[in-house]
Protein backbone atom coordinates (compact mmCIF):
# COMPACT_ATOMS: atom_id res chain seq x y z
CA UNK A 1 0.00 0.00 0.00
CA UNK A 2 1.02 3.54 -0.77
CA UNK A 3 1.42 5.97 2.16
CA UNK A 4 0.95 9.67 2.16
CA UNK A 5 1.80 11.88 5.03
CA UNK A 6 1.31 15.36 5.28
CA UNK A 7 3.10 18.29 7.29
CA UNK A 8 3.62 21.82 7.23
CA UNK A 9 0.16 23.00 8.42
CA UNK A 10 -0.27 25.20 11.29
CA UNK A 11 -1.45 28.23 12.98
CA UNK A 12 -0.22 31.55 10.12
CA UNK A 13 -1.66 35.09 9.89
CA UNK A 14 -3.73 36.37 7.60
CA UNK A 15 -1.15 37.36 4.77
CA UNK A 16 1.42 34.91 5.86
CA UNK A 17 2.58 31.60 4.12
CA UNK A 18 2.55 28.22 4.70
CA UNK A 19 4.11 25.34 2.52
CA UNK A 20 2.63 21.76 2.70
CA UNK A 21 4.42 18.92 2.22
CA UNK A 22 3.25 15.43 1.53
CA UNK A 23 5.81 12.51 1.05
CA UNK A 24 5.03 9.42 -0.83
CA UNK A 25 6.05 5.74 -0.22
CA UNK A 26 5.89 5.08 -3.59
CA UNK A 27 8.04 6.42 -6.66
CA UNK A 28 5.57 9.97 -7.56
CA UNK A 29 6.17 8.10 -11.33
CA UNK A 30 3.53 5.87 -10.97
CA UNK A 31 1.05 8.40 -10.13
CA UNK A 32 -1.26 9.78 -12.94
CA UNK A 33 -2.66 12.13 -10.88
CA UNK A 34 -1.94 13.92 -7.39
CA UNK A 35 -3.88 16.93 -5.61
CA UNK A 36 -4.25 18.98 -2.67
CA UNK A 37 -7.85 18.54 -1.16
CA UNK A 38 -9.26 20.93 2.01
CA UNK A 39 -12.29 20.26 4.10
CA UNK A 40 -13.88 22.46 6.93
CA UNK A 41 -15.94 21.31 9.15
CA UNK A 42 -19.90 20.83 7.62
CA UNK A 43 -19.00 21.29 3.82
CA UNK A 44 -17.55 18.51 1.63
CA UNK A 45 -14.35 17.95 0.49
CA UNK A 46 -13.07 20.03 -1.93
CA UNK A 47 -10.20 20.16 -4.63
CA UNK A 48 -7.95 23.03 -4.46
CA UNK A 49 -4.94 22.17 -6.23
CA UNK A 50 -4.09 19.40 -9.09
CA UNK A 51 -1.38 18.10 -10.99
CA UNK A 52 -1.31 15.46 -13.95
CA UNK A 53 1.44 13.27 -14.82
CA UNK A 54 2.35 15.47 -17.63
CA UNK A 55 2.12 18.69 -15.71
CA UNK A 56 -0.65 19.92 -16.35
CA UNK A 57 -2.36 21.63 -12.93
CA UNK A 58 -5.48 23.30 -12.56
CA UNK A 59 -6.77 25.57 -8.78
CA UNK A 60 -9.61 26.46 -7.13
CA UNK A 61 -10.95 29.87 -8.23
CA UNK A 62 -10.61 30.57 -4.79
CA UNK A 63 -6.79 30.08 -4.82
CA UNK A 64 -6.11 31.20 -8.31
CA UNK A 65 -3.15 33.47 -8.13
CA UNK A 66 -1.71 32.31 -4.21
CA UNK A 67 -1.44 28.64 -4.30
CA UNK A 68 1.23 26.76 -6.37
CA UNK A 69 1.03 23.07 -6.40
CA UNK A 70 4.65 21.47 -7.41
CA UNK A 71 6.60 17.74 -7.60
CA UNK A 72 9.67 16.91 -6.16
CA UNK A 73 10.76 13.60 -7.73
CA UNK A 74 13.58 13.00 -6.21
CA UNK A 75 12.20 13.29 -2.71
CA UNK A 76 9.14 11.60 -3.43
CA UNK A 77 7.43 14.80 -2.73
CA UNK A 78 3.95 16.94 -3.73
CA UNK A 79 4.35 20.59 -2.17
CA UNK A 80 1.61 23.13 -2.05
CA UNK A 81 3.02 26.45 -1.77
CA UNK A 82 -0.02 28.63 0.01
CA UNK A 83 0.88 32.76 -0.33
CA UNK A 84 -1.38 35.28 0.80
CA UNK A 85 -3.62 33.21 3.46
CA UNK A 86 -6.82 34.28 4.23
CA UNK A 87 -9.45 33.00 7.10
CA UNK A 88 -11.39 31.17 5.08
CA UNK A 89 -8.42 29.18 3.83
CA UNK A 90 -8.46 27.70 7.15
CA UNK A 91 -9.48 23.74 6.80
CA UNK A 92 -8.18 19.87 6.95
CA UNK A 93 -5.56 19.99 3.89
CA UNK A 94 -5.24 16.42 1.93
CA UNK A 95 -2.81 14.90 -0.07
CA UNK A 96 -4.11 12.32 -2.77
CA UNK A 97 -2.53 10.46 -5.69
CA UNK A 98 -4.35 7.89 -8.49
CA UNK A 99 -2.39 4.76 -10.20
CA UNK A 100 -3.31 2.24 -11.95
CA UNK A 101 -3.17 0.22 -8.57
CA UNK A 102 -5.33 2.75 -6.49
CA UNK A 103 -6.33 5.60 -5.17
CA UNK A 104 -4.37 6.91 -2.11
CA UNK A 105 -5.03 9.89 0.70
CA UNK A 106 -3.05 10.95 3.30
CA UNK A 107 -4.96 11.81 7.04
CA UNK A 108 -4.82 15.22 6.67
CA UNK A 109 -3.04 18.23 8.38
CA UNK A 110 -4.82 21.39 9.69
CA UNK A 111 -4.09 24.66 8.35
CA UNK A 112 -5.30 27.83 10.37
CA UNK A 113 -5.46 31.26 9.24
CA UNK A 114 -6.15 33.88 12.19
CA UNK A 115 -4.79 36.52 13.77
Amino acid sequence: QVQLVESGGGLVQPGGSLRLSCAASASIFSFSFMAWYRQVPGKERESVAEITSGGFTKYADSVKGRFTVSRDYAKKALYLQMNSLRPEDTAVYYCTAKRIQGDYWGQGIQVTVSS
